[in-house]
């Protein structure tokens, strides 16, 4: 039952990964500015597992890509700079979180800390071999942060809340389900 429910909360999870950003996309491309990609990850680490959160991360920029052609893969290849860094995020997340219990807020803040440090690895490892033109990792993380700084604030803001409020209502919904 368990895993049957963290399969059906990643899918929805996925389903949203790739949702949010088309209606970002719909005002005037705010997807890089608002980061809705990395909500719903970060919500499947936190409320799922650690593994989910990771296979959230791996699959729902790939679908989205398939879908919608974003995350790009060129000219500046973030498709696979993203399946790492929010793959990272979400599994970080459940880490912290669940398994070392951690506050949320030093949760939130290791994973994102952790996911964009992954993010400069992956660009350091495509400039160094596979020659990919583009910034250096830590220009690259830099220029990462300041385009996305709204989003780093709409993360920090709304996503303990929603855990709090979602975890609330799953701790609810669990007590009146009676076992078969």
């Amino acid at each position: 039952m368990i895993k049957t429910r963290n399969i059906v909360n990643g899918a929805m999870c996925i389903a949203l990964g790739v949702l949010l950003p088309q209606v970002f996309h719909l005002v005037g491309g705010a997807g890089p500015a608002f980061l809705p990609m990395h909500i719903p990850v970060l919500l499947a680490g936190f409320l799922v597992s650690p593994i989910t959160g990771l296979y959230v991360g791996i699959l729902t920029p790939i679908l989205s890509h398939l879908i919608t052609g974003m995350p790009p893969v060129a000219p500046i290849p973030m498709l696979p700079i993203m399946i790492f860094e929010l793959s990272t995020y979400g599994f970080i997340a459940g880490i912290l979180y669940n398994k070392l219990r951690m506050n949320i807020f030093i949760s939130l803040a290791g994973s994102m800390l952790a996911g964009r440090i992954t993010y400069g690895l992956i660009v350091y490892i495509m400039l160094t071999f596979f020659h990919v033109k583009m910034a250096g990792p830590i220009a690259a993380v830099i220029g990462a942060v300041n385009n996305g700084i709204l989003g780093i604030v709409l993360q920090i803001a709304f996503i303990p809340v929603l855990v709090k409020l979602l975890e609330g209502e799953l701790i609810h919904v669990r007590s009146n389900i009676s076992p078969k």
